[in-house]
């Protein structure tokens, strides 16, 4: 079982490797890389790729790792024994199936994806070590062991907003998506947009990197900014050599607001310009 990659997903060979290797490892696989570089869309076309069932767990700030196994709701239980309801007896009525209880009792060997581990509390990864080391986990409140029928596919995502333990990272298949270069962006835009123009394309490509390359950008424009950027060009119908014939004293780009996302880049790339008319003078 390989991972080709898919229609609508450019995999680099070193990408389509890492999820090969976290298969046969039968260990999860942890995705780092800029936002925007397609971690969340890998584990969809993982997904697709092999035909499996994909099962999203997207975790928040306050998200608690029990909540992907299972969630006990011990105020509906009490409310109902108060009003005489007979369902208070079987306790399974009011336990809630996380992510992972679905994962290991499906039928099939899916794809379990947890989205950006890094948002939650410095414990969450710690607190699924065993669960996911063993593929199996105790509900207390009926005293049964969900273990897996068939280990899923399990693919972890992490944008770096904290440092991972130790102990976690041992467990895991690490793989970092670098951001793309120009040859594989120009897979990416045609996987997008097929019949663009190849010399809008070049331009484009032009300035977006040079736009990834001035010191101090406070969010540099990622993969997902680009193909907007890209059809807001082609929607307006921009001339080429708007973009060919770039006046550096005026350093925004046009319908930038697609490319750079808050207002100190704007700034900044407003003083170069400045600066660069300056310097014409």
């Amino acid at each position: 079982m390989k991972f080709e990659g898919t229609e609508r997903y450019v995999a680099t060979d070193d990408l389509r490797m890492a999820v090969d290797a976290s298969v046969a490892l039968q260990r999860p696989l942890l995705i780092k890389g800029e936002p925007g570089t397609g971690k969340t869309m890998l584990a969809e076309e993982v997904a697709a790729g092999l035909g499996k069932e994909l099962f999203q767990w997207h975790i928040k700030s306050t998200t608690k790792a029990q909540q992907g196994l299972y969630e006990y709701d011990a105020v509906s239980r009490l409310r109902d024994s108060q009003l005489g309801d007979g369902k208070v007896e079987d306790i399974g009525q009011y336990i809630k199936r996380g992510k992972l209880w679905e994962a290991f009792t499906a039928d099939e060997q899916v794809v379990l994806l947890i989205d950006e581990v890094d948002k939650a509390d410095i414990e969450f990864p710690n607190d699924l070590l065993v669960e996911l080391d063993r593929m199996e986990f105790f509900v207390y409140e009926t005293g049964e062991t969900i273990k897996a029928k068939h280990r899923p596919i399990i693919i972890i995502t992490s944008n770096n907003e904290k440092e991972l333990p130790d102990a976690f990272l041992r467990r895991c298949f690490f793989h970092f998506i670098n951001f793309p270069d120009k040859e594989t962006m120009k897979e990416i835009i045609a996987v997008h947009y097929p019949k663009i123009k190849k010399s809008l394309v070049q331009e484009a490509l032009e300035v977006f990197f040079e736009l990834r390359e001035i010191p101090g950008l406070k969010k540099k424009p990622s993969t997902s900014e680009l193909i907007d950027w890209l059809k807001l060009l082609m929607a307006d119908e921009i001339p080429d050599e708007i973009l060919k014939n770039r006046d550096q004293t005026k350093a925004i780009p046009p319908l930038y607001g697609a490319l750079l996302k808050n207002e100190q880049d704007v700034q900044l790339l407003e003083r170069l310009a400045f600066m660069h008319r300056r310097e014409a003078r």
